[in-house]
């Protein structure tokens, strides 16, 4: 249940502020419709409390001008009608009143940390919980682009960060190497030795790779300005121009499949014929559990991908039920009874022993890698006049669109297993 809404506030990104009109005749005295007032915080409770400060001011105000003001305390930068000799009395307490409010300060508040948060502090507690929230692949990518940004500007105040270090840091990492982490030499440099060391090679990290790095960095400091760390994002204005070309995978041929089921690898050959025939991502394959594999009688057995003890699904779309190819039967039949499925390998496993199969075998070319196999499989449905919102059900993809270009989950239950079942069936293993 949603909390109860904070009167005369609203939140406006991820800051709450504060508007409250002034009825006509306080309006027509003061000079502004209404009092406006950022709360200069993110969390609901700061601002209710906030609110009821400003709010107060509020009714302060409102009360002195009805009453005509004639308390007011006299200011030496009121309007000459104040003290003019032929100013009514009225006259002069209006004067009085706009004076005293055109000079009184609105309730102010300091955001917390803004003064003694370093950029260092900011980013080691950002880490902490995004550790938590991560799975270890992405955390490590989140901290690899972090600790460049901490290494340069770490020892500066948070509120000292300017567009200028944006533009700086956007430079200096289009200048890195692709290599750099390759070796214990290259592991953990600060931001400038990374740069030093990446002048011995002509290579520079692709557009997409950079844009990966600036994204995470503007995603923590939106965090420090949600968290009221700073008010603003100073690197929201900052243009990214690096290119970012898209490198598709390409789809194995029948031939090179056909070389690559035959090999028979005794590491991964077992798994890769999982992903051919089901589509499956490696990490999916990977975590399967003889759980996972259910029975819906006369329509077979079927792959039940769902989170588990051993992996995370990369979104909720990815979680489906996709039906066991008969080509696997005798695959599956000589798996472990229970528990995982492949309880030797790991995703970092299967995609480096791929690599080195695939020299083997001479069929090394450009986006060739483990996880062609999941475009094969989508490949051989779309070969076969599969709907393209049907293909995306059985691999988990999250954006399956119908033909008319609408959301397919919205309106859709989705396809039936036996629909599924005809499917997978029609996919054939290539033999030559």
């Amino acid at each position: 249940m949603s909390s109860a809404p904070i009167r005369y506030a609203y939140l406006k990104g991820q800051t709450w502020l504060y508007r409250r009109n002034y009825p006509k005749e306080v309006a027509a005295i003061v000079g502004a419709q209404a009092l406006k007032q950022s709360l200069k915080t993110s969390d609901a409770k700061v601002a209710r409390k906030r609110a009821a400060e400003v709010n107060a001011r509020y009714e302060d105000t409102v009360q002195q001008v009805l009453s005509g003001a004639l308390s007011l305390p006299q200011r030496d930068t009121l309007v000459d009608a104040s003290t003019s000799e032929w100013a009514t009395p009225s006259e002069r307490a209006l004067a009085r009143l706009r004076a005293t409010l055109q000079h009184s300060e609105p309730v102010r508040y300091q955001v917390q940390g803004q003064r003694s948060q370093t950029v260092h502090k900011a980013v080691r507690r950002y880490l902490l919980l995004r550790q938590r929230d991560l799975r270890p692949g992405g955390f490590k990518s989140v901290r690899y682009s972090l600790e460049l940004l901490q290494s340069k500007y770490g020892d500066l105040m948070l509120s000292e960060l300017s567009r200028d270090h944006g533009k700086e840091f956007l430079s200096l990492i289009a200048q890195l190497s692709p290599y750099l982490g390759k070796s214990r030499k290259t592991q953990g440099l600060s931001l400038d030795a990374s740069v030093d060391w990446s002048r011995s090679s002509p290579k520079r990290i692709t557009g997409r790779t950079q844009r990966r790095i600036w994204s995470q960095v503007k995603h923590w400091l939106d965090w420090c300005v949600y968290e009221g760390e700073l008010e603003t994002n100073p690197f929201s204005s900052v243009r990214f121009d690096a290119k970012v070309k898209h490198r598709p995978y390409a789809v194995p041929t029948d031939k090179e499949v056909t070389t690559l089921i035959r090999r028979s690898d005794p590491i991964i050959g077992k798994v890769m014929l999982v992903c051919l025939l089901s589509g499956m991502r490696a990490g999916e394959a990977a975590g399967l559990l003889r759980e996972d594999i259910v029975a819906k009688g006369n329509l077979g057995c079927f792959f039940h991908v769902r989170p588990n003890a051993l992996r995370l699904l990369k979104t909720d779309a990815a979680e489906r039920l996709v039906p066991v190819h008969a080509h696997l039967d005798s695959v599956l039949s000589s798996l472990p009874s229970s528990g995982p499925l492949f309880p030797d390998l790991r995703v970092n496993d299967i995609t480096k022993r791929f690599a080195v199969l695939r020299d083997k075998l001479g069929i090394d070319r450009p986006g060739l890698v483990f996880h062609s196999t999941r475009k094969w499989f989508i490949t051989q449905c779309e070969r076969t006049g599969v709907p393209e919102h049907f293909t995306a059900s059985l691999v988990g993809h999250k954006s399956a669109r119908s033909e008319n270009g609408i959301t397919y989950s919205i309106y859709s239950a989705g396809i039936s297993d036996e629909q599924k079942r005809d499917i997978v069936d029609q996919i054939r293993v290539p033999v030559s």
